[in-house]
């Protein structure tokens, strides 16, 4: 059988050897063993097996048959060759034999399979268990994050009608850094020099977007900036966040038991973050009522603070604080609500992702006051998409719109006097 050619072979081959395998283990004695040991062995025998039964395959074959059946038994199984793949940003699952990933950005479809709903079960299973999580027909969903960092998310049936699914969102060992995202095209040097000073100067930024467009990624950077001598105090859902400051406190919400209690949600977390004498509060995602707390504590000694909102737009990020603030507040006026987020906020950030997969800020929009019954805002910069190329990419241009920032005013105050050069540029891309 040469080049993979009979599949269904090499599956059933596969099959008979794990299952051989598996019955010759010691399983006290595999339970004391180092993994690394315990795989060197394991590695030896398998190869041992292949060599004896003289079986059709070519030598990459043979060392493919080895390293799946070790995946399988010490790993696992289909997701370790992804795991391992350093481009790999996302896996998603929808059932045994429909495996996608995103790799430099784009989305697609992958030759992977699990043999069954029961094995990818398995491999489910396996993941949750090794963090303390459980999931079964009584709890069908689950959301954690692994050992490695990666946020991992899974929902069975009933729930998931067409079997298990599973959503694996993955973080570079390295973060990325401002001059990557300015090597990347996602954010001009001009408009990174502004957000630098902007957070430097204790603005409080906000960055908007959907999922999947790089909001994190844009929230790590940004923060980069923070200087190294201040309280960095972050909270969320799932760590994510990889900053590379000495002071930090990462804090990290709890769902409920099994009994529907013990849950520490986001608020909790920022009520009492505002006790530790925090100098800048980093919220990973503003999702609810904790909007309230966080505009707060943005207005009461703790600018420069951070955070992502889940919106298509500058315009409606501001529409979406409304909402969550009035979920916390519900007694606040409309206005008096306006009144808080004109007050509060500085800038929006638009960060969206395009349809060639690239990430990009399509626009930073500045918070300028109240008009009315109306929060006012004015675009500083924005991305004008042109046209789409033969080749699929996304072709526009970074603008300037020539509006020197209200906030000028305040970066000055702290020793920062941006060039006029940096609010008249046009960079196509």
């Amino acid at each position: 059988m040469g080049g993979f050619s009979d599949n269904e072979e090499f599956e059933r081959i596969k099959r008979q050897l794990h299952a051989e395998l598996i019955d010759a283990l010691d399983f006290d004695q595999v339970g004391q063993t180092p993994r690394e040991e315990l795989a060197a062995r394991l590695r030896a025998t398998l190869t041992e097996q292949v060599e004896l039964r003289s079986l059709p395959l070519n030598r990459l074959e043979r060392e493919r048959l080895v390293e799946e059946i070790l995946d399988d038994i010490l790993g696992l199984g289909p997701l370790e060759p992804l795991l391992r793949d350093p481009e790999i940003s996302e896996i998603l699952i929808n059932g045994p034999e429909n495996v996608y990933v995103e790799k430099k950005g784009l989305l697609q479809k992958i030759p992977l399979r699990f043999n069954d709903n029961r094995h990818l079960m398995q491999i489910i299973d396996r993941i949750v268990s090794a963090v303390g999580r459980r999931v079964d027909e009584t709890t069908p969903m689950v959301d954690a994050r692994l050992t490695d960092g990666s946020r991992f998310n899974a929902i069975i049936p009933p729930l998931a009608l067409d079997g298990p699914c599973v959503s694996i969102r993955r973080f570079g060992t390295v973060p990325i850094m401002a001059e990557d995202l300015v090597a990347l095209g996602s954010c001009p040097r001009p408009v990174m020099e502004v957000l630098r000073a902007a957070i430097r100067s204790k603005l409080n930024v906000i960055i908007s977007g959907g999922t999947g467009s790089g909001k994190t990624t844009l929230l790590n950077v940004l923060s980069s900036f923070i200087p190294d001598g201040e309280r960095i105090i972050t909270i969320e859902d799932s760590a994510e966040l990889q900053l590379q400051q000495s002071h930090i406190v990462r804090l990290e919400t709890r769902p409920a038991n099994l009994e529907g209690k013990g849950e520490i949600n986001q608020r909790d977390l920022l009520k009492n973050c505002l006790r530790m004498r925090p100098d800048r509060i980093i919220l990973g995602e503003i999702r609810g009522a904790e909007a309230m707390d966080m505009l707060q504590a943005m207005n009461t000694g703790h600018d420069g603070s951070l955070g992502t909102v889940h919106s298509n737009s500058t315009r409606d990020a501001i529409a979406r604080f409304e909402t969550m603030i009035a979920m916390g507040q519900s007694n606040l006026a409309d206005k008096t609500i306006r009144e808080m987020i004109a007050r509060t906020l500085h800038i929006i950030l638009q960060q969206d992702r395009l349809p060639d997969g690239a990430r990009r800020i399509t626009a930073v929009t500045e918070v300028t006051g109240m008009e009315g019954n109306v929060v006012t805002t004015q675009d500083i910069f924005k991305f004008e998409q042109r046209t789409i190329d033969e080749e699929g990419r996304v072709r526009g241009a970074f603008v300037a719109t020539g509006v020197r920032p209200k906030f000028a005013d305040k970066l000055r105050k702290n020793g920062i006097d941006l060039p006029p050069e940096l609010f008249r540029f046009r960079m196509e891309v």
